[in-house]
């Protein structure tokens, strides 16, 4: 206790230093919340006498064992406590090792007030927790790196881990457990400042690239160095997987969005905006059903949000989604999806459908209940986990705030201060799902090449995808033989899918051999797998087998959308052949727009020489293909003048910065708006027209159905509410001048400037506004 108090003289002579007041009050919240949970813990091994009325009421802070109590599960689980404080803080991602060591993300810094002041401190950490007397509580904690603003993601990869540290994205080797030689691996992996909206994740996907959650980049180390390739955006806050690849991610509004197909493909024409088949909706339902009463959100003033038992609705902070692939649940969980909402507390569980292989749908699990709910409001699952001994990891960083502050309202705020929600901060807690009573462990994977090829049949997903990781990055030459072996005589998909890509990423199968495998196999499942990894060589040279193979499966539905986005490797083997598979293709599917898509995905600056290859091949005008072309050309006709660019900058270059970190989330780069965000800007009237009703918009917000350009945008297509800025104290208003001046005069739009005095006027004449505007309000004004 002595510490205490000499910690809180330090924090008194500091205080008229605002930087460090920030910090020694962030340093000084995380010692009490320290003091607080030894002294709960040594005094009272108990759980404390406190009410429900209570809890809900002054929302104390709880220990693992109180919050259980709380917590309601679905019958036939239990929780288990895996680490808390002070082992770890403030967790948001998690990757095991395949020594069974958890390593965790430590964002420290995130929201230490209302206002945010000392966010971008250093005291973000990566932290290794071990379970040394393997009795399943992650008891020892070793500080890997620290001194971090803000890390969000890490991935290990061979000798290594890549760690995100806004903007920047670096690769450390580790050597005995301690980071050395740190390289910068791209220093723009995320945008702007907005903390909710930024590129996370790194997850290693089945193919062995390494995909993110709001980002459109994807990533693979070589011998050479680090390759960076473009791919589909997807999602705001996590990535997951399903047994054959297709990825899985949400945005705050949406339940569950995916892929049909897998993720390399479909992504080499940046023109053609929407891809079928990727970042489809999965999960059509969004409503939440919280256990206690949640007015602690950001909106909560609005009718749309809390029902009249003051519980959230529908989704405002779905994130960290994970699809459940071990076999300790038994078969009905599954491939079921499990979804995080902290902002309501709450886990939500769905059973998807995998019966068409090209398409997938799901359902919530029940009606009007949750996986697992909590009346605590300090819990804020954030990231979902599969680990090595099946169960179901939960990241909780909880803390009181979860809101960012670039849109956190004055309601909140209100809400925050009434139940002491900033403070105590230094809280944070790992949890993992289980079957009632089980107590086994799962021992850490050997070093033996050997034994990593026989987990790649295995069926707990994350052993398989561990084992894949380590031959992938250790690359021993010695077990080759034994997997091509394996991969010709499977025991299950399991194996066979990681086998093929295994060998894909350890450079030990040739495009011949998989040339070779295609002509051979007879399984759907497998050709589509086989298909995909295909990549053009200049030494491969199909034979006429492989040629009236092709040609066959292009005729099965299932195929033919994998045969269409593989174009470009056909055009490398045999043009004249591809030529004719592109016709036979739309001859055959001629309303199918998974393979119009695919096809012009492989057109990239040539659409207009697909368009008249097809019409003079004789394809009926009839076909969609020809629709989907001529809305690219039109896409590329509004992108603009290049020529803009240059001046832009000149004009309204803090502008532009504000625009990427608050605005580009939600209405993409190009202004063209992000499928189930938010609506464009590009040829917007909004935009264009009436300086105060734009300006209105953007300090207050806007709620429901809008049209743009003379379509109507509504939930679910877009998330139905966007935020105003006017409660963000850093908005600064010259640059909110720049900012709307430049959304008005970029892409294909043209208009006079936002002044200062403008902001002005509409500040005055909205003062006393709290709720945003609606379509028809604006309209009437």
């Amino acid at each position: 206790m002595v510490y205490f108090f000499l910690s809180l003289s330090d924090y008194d002579k500091y205080e008229h230093n605002r930087q460090n007041k920030t910090m020694y009050k962030t340093y000084f919240s995380a010692l009490l919340g320290l003091i607080l949970f030894t002294y709960s813990c040594t005094t009272e091994k108990t759980k404390r006498n406190i009410d429900r009325e209570t809890l809900l009421k002054e929302a104390p802070v709880l220990s693992p064992e109180e919050f259980m109590d709380f917590t309601y599960l679905e019958e036939g689980f239990e929780l288990q406590l895996v680490a808390s404080e002070p082992e770890v803080v403030a967790p948001i991602a998690l990757q095991f090792d395949h020594k069974n060591r958890i390593w965790a993300v430590e964002m420290t810094g995130y929201m230490p007030n209302v206002d945010g002041e000392g966010e971008d401190s250093k005291n973000g950490k990566i932290v290794i927790l071990e379970d040394k007397d393997n009795d399943g509580h992650y008891e020892t904690r070793k500080v890997f790196l620290d001194s971090l603003a803000l890390p969000r993601s890490i991935a290990l990869v061979e000798d290594g881990i890549l760690v995100v540290e806004p903007p920047n994205l670096w690769y450390f080797d580790i050597v005995n457990d301690k980071a050395q030689n740190k390289t910068l691996v791209d220093p723009q992996y995320t945008q702007g400042n907005n903390v909710e909206a930024q590129a996370n994740g790194l997850f290693r996907s089945i193919d062995n690239w390494i995909y993110n959650g709001g980002s459109n980049k994807r990533y693979k180390k070589t011998k050479e160095g680090w390759l960076i390739e473009k791919t589909h955006l997807r999602g705001q806050w996590g990535v997951t997987q399903d047994d054959d690849g297709r990825l899985f991610y949400n945005n705050n509004s949406q339940n569950l969005l995916g892929d049909y197909f897998l993720p390399s493909l479909g992504s080499n024409n940046k023109n053609l905006r929407k891809v079928s088949g990727f970042n489809e909706r999965i999960v059509d339902d969004n409503r939440t059903y919280p256990s206690r009463p949640t007015p602690g959100v950001n909106r909560g003033y609005v009718s749309s949000v809390l029902d009249d038992s003051l519980r959230l609705k529908s989704f405002t902070a779905a994130c960290g989604p994970v699809i459940y692939r071990a076999d300790l649940f038994g078969e009905e969980y599954y491939q079921n999806a499990f979804v995080a909402e902290p902002a309501a507390h709450l886990i939500k569980r769905n059973v998807l459908n995998f019966n068409d292989k090209n398409k997938i749908d799901g359902a919530q699990a029940y009606a009007e209940k949750e996986f697992l709910a909590s009346d605590d409001e300090r819990f804020r699952p954030v990231s979902l986990y599969n680990g090595p001994d099946g169960g179901l990891y939960i990241a909780d960083m909880y803390r009181g705030i979860i809101q960012h502050k670039l849109f956190l309202t004055k309601y909140l705020k209100d809400e925050i201060k009434k139940r002491d929600l900033e403070e105590p901060l230094g809280y944070g807690r790992i949890y993992k799902v289980v079957p009632k009573g089980n107590k086994s462990q799962t021992k850490p994977i050997s070093d033996s090449p050997q034994d990593w090829v026989q987990l790649l049949k295995n069926e707990n997903s994350w052993m398989r995808e561990t084992a894949q990781q380590l031959l992938v990055d250790n690359k021993p030459g010695s077990v080759i033989k034994e997997l091509k072996q394996q991969f010709n005589q499977p025991v299950n998909k399991h194996e066979y899918i990681h086998t093929l890509w295994t060998l894909v990423g350890m450079e030990a199968l040739s495009s011949e051999e998989i040339v070779n495998y295609i002509v051979e196999e007879e399984s759907d499942a497998n050709l589509i797998q086989l298909y995909t990894a295909l990549e053009k060589t200049d030494d491969s040279k199909p034979t006429d087998d492989f040629f009236n193979k092709t040609m066959s499966l292009a005729e099965n539905q299932d195929l033919a959308p994998y045969i269409a986005f593989k174009m470009d490797v056909f055009e490398e083997f045999n043009s004249t052949f591809a030529t004719k598979l592109k016709v036979q293709l739309i001859n055959d599917f001629p309303e199918s727009l998974p393979i119009a898509h695919a096809l012009i995905s492989n057109a990239a600056e040539k659409e207009d020489e697909l368009y008249n290859s097809l019409k003079s091949a004789g394809v009926s005008q009839k076909a969609i293909i020809f629709k989907e072309i001529e809305k690219v050309q039109e896409t590329i006709h509004k992108a603009g003048k290049p020529d803009k660019k240059q001046e832009l900058n000149r004009k309204y270059g803090r502008g532009i910065n504000l625009y990427k970190s608050t605005c580009q989330p939600c209405h993409g780069e190009d202004g063209n708006g992000i499928d189930f965000t938010a609506p464009p800007l590009n040829n917007s009237e909004w935009v264009t027209g009436d300086k105060e009703k734009l300006i209105s918009i953007v300090l207050y917000g806007l709620s429901g159905p809008v049209t743009v350009d003379g379509k109507v945008y509504d939930v679910p297509e877009t998330t139905g509410e966007m935020p105003g800025v006017i409660n963000n104290p850093e908005m600064v208003e010259a640059d909110l001048a720049l900012l709307l001046s430049y959304i008005r005069n970029n892409w294909n739009n043209e208009a006079d400037d936002i002044t200062l005095e403008d902001i002005h006027k509409a500040k005055k004449k909205w003062k006393d506004r709290k709720d945003p505007f609606t379509e028809e309000e604006l309209n009437d004004y």
